[in-house]
Order: C-alpha cells, then structure tokens, then sequence
C-alpha cells in the first residue's frame, strides 16, 4: 500500500502557514534633504524680514482703512466689469473668427492680432490719452460732449482692460467651440435648428468644459491686472495703498498691505474657480474631485475609526 505525497507532505496533514511579507519601504533622503533646504530657505527669508527697517504694526492699523476698503471694492468692481465686457465680446469674436464669411473673420483676427500684441499699460494711455485726436464725442441724437469730460478714469480702465481681456477671451472660446465635436452641429442642424440655436443651445454647452478653467485663471490674472489703472488715475487698491503711504509715511508697508489684500482676494476667486471646474466636470468624470470639506469630514471620520479601533 502506497501513501500519495504532495510537495506540503502526506494527505491529510495541514500545509504550513506562509511567511508574512516584510515590506521595506523604499526611502527617499533626497525628499527629506530637499525638504530640510526648503525651511531653511523659507526661515531666512522670515528671519530678513521680521530684522528689516519694516514697521510692522501700521499694516494691521490701516488694513480696514477707510480709503483702503474703497480702493479694495473699485477693484473688485472694476474686475468684473471687466471681465463681463472680455467675455461677451471675446465669444462674439470667435464666432466671427469661425465663421466662413472672410471679410468677418478677417476683421476679428485683426482686432486679436492687434490688441494681443499691445501691452494693457500702453492701451490704458492711450484711451485716457484719445483727447487729443478726438477734442469731442459727438452721437446726435443720444450724447455730446468734450472727450476730456466724457473719457473719465473709470471709463478708460474699462475699455483698457476689457477690449483688451477680449482679444484674449475670443481665442479660448474659439478653442471650446472647436473642442465639440462636428456631428453635434450636424445633427441640431438636421432637426431644423437654426445657426444661432445651435450655437447657443448644443455648442456652448459642451465647450463651457473647456472654456471654464482659463477663464478662471483670467479672472484672477485680471484682478491683478486691475493694478496698472493707476496709469489713468482711476482709484483702485495700488492708488489707494500708495496715496495712504505717501501721507503717512508708511510707503513700503502700504506696499506689503496691498499684496495681502491680493492675496485675500485671489484666495477666494480659486476657490470659486474649483467648484466651478468641479460643477462642469459632472459629466465628463465619473469620481468628481473631492472638495476640502469632504476631504476634512473623510480625514475625521478615518481618524475616528482608527481611535475607535484601537480602544477596542
């Protein structure tokens, strides 16, 4: 009588347990060294400036100052004006760029290709500037004025920055209208839709996918942008902080008070910008990105579990 033996021995007799797998995990000192200069870097700098000539105490003192917060809410208004006036005009343009008609094309990519290749500081002047080739504006049965009375700073930085924002704009619709596929159109048109409908109504639509993120970094590009109206003596929060500077002396910390106020506002327009983008991405992404809050609840609730864990 014979016994049948497998490689774990005779039949019947229990097979022994595997060995536990030791993972070593690999280590990365380049990480940590890297890291380490990085502080040290950052703890310099910390250190020059808390030694600088630097009167720290008059920016808390003038952060809500009343000329301040004027210039803080003309800049905030004079964004979105801004950007309203760039992105309507910026998505007739690229339809007019798009469209099959040359004379209509060709006049959009002249408008592009001019103010593109201008700097907005240059642009700013010469609105404010227009004065001396046009003495009056003169639309006979609405208005009549002098130029100088009727171009006030207010409105030279709105047409610097706007026209100047739809060169801009036109390019990235034309690129979210492009992005949307050719048989969309031809099927809207097939079911009688008109030009235009369709446009408005299956285009536009799909191509907010892609138009969406660099409109919002042009937002926050404009925002910041708004800084050079103190070409044309339009009060914003540069002319604010410089003026409050000058007067009481403070012209460095005033500086540094602007670039926190940018820093504030800039904050908030990203975080506008990611729900935004994660609002556009409901149907071209299966697992949306997760937003902080939900990262905050999943890092309470696993650190919970794991305390829970261990007191059981």
């Amino acid at each position: 009588m014979t016994t049948k033996i497998d490689k774990t021995g005779p039949v019947g007799t229990p097979s022994p347990a595997p060995e536990n797998i030791k993972a070593i995990p690999v280590r990365h000192y380049g990480r940590w060294i890297s890291a380490v200069v990085a502080i040290a870097v950052l703890a310099m700098l910390v250190y020059a400036f808390a030694k600088g000539d630097v009167n720290w105490a008059a920016i808390p003192d003038y952060f809500f100052d009343g000329e301040v917060l004027k210039g803080v809410r003309n800049t905030i208004w004079i964004t979105i004006l801004s950007m309203v006036l760039g992105v309507a005009l910026g998505i007739v343009l690229a339809v007019m760029r798009l469209s099959k008609n040359p004379v209509t094309s060709s006049i959009a990519w002249g408008y592009i290709w001019f103010f593109r290749g201008t700097p907005v500081y240059v642009q700013l002047l010469v609105w404010f500037n227009l004065g001396l080739v046009f003495k009056y504006i003169n639309i006979m049965p609405i208005y009549k004025d002098e130029w100088s009375d009727f171009m006030t700073p207010f409105l030279a930085a709105l047409l610097g920055l706007g026209l100047n924002e739809a060169a801009y704009m036109a390019e990235i619709c034309r690129a979210g209208i492009q992005s949307v596929d050719e048989g969309q159109t031809e099927a809207a048109q097939a079911l009688g839709m008109s030009h235009a409908k369709t446009l408005r109504r299956v285009v536009l639509p799909q191509a907010m996918r892609v138009i969406v993120p660099p409109t919002g970094n042009e937002f926050i590009n404009m925002l910041k942008t708004t800084s050079l109206v103190i070409a044309v003596q339009y009060w914003d929060l540069l002319q604010a902080t410089s003026e409050v500077g000058q007067n009481s002396g403070a012209t460095a910390e005033m500086l540094f008070l602007a670039a926190a106020w940018y820093l504030i506002l800039t904050s908030v327009l990203s975080v506008g910008q990611y729900y935004l983008e994660r609002y556009y991405a409901r149907g071209t992404s299966r697992n949306l990105p997760t937003t902080p809050l939900q990262r905050i609840r999943v890092n309470l609730l696993s650190g919970s579990n794991r305390q829970g864990g261990v007191s059981a």
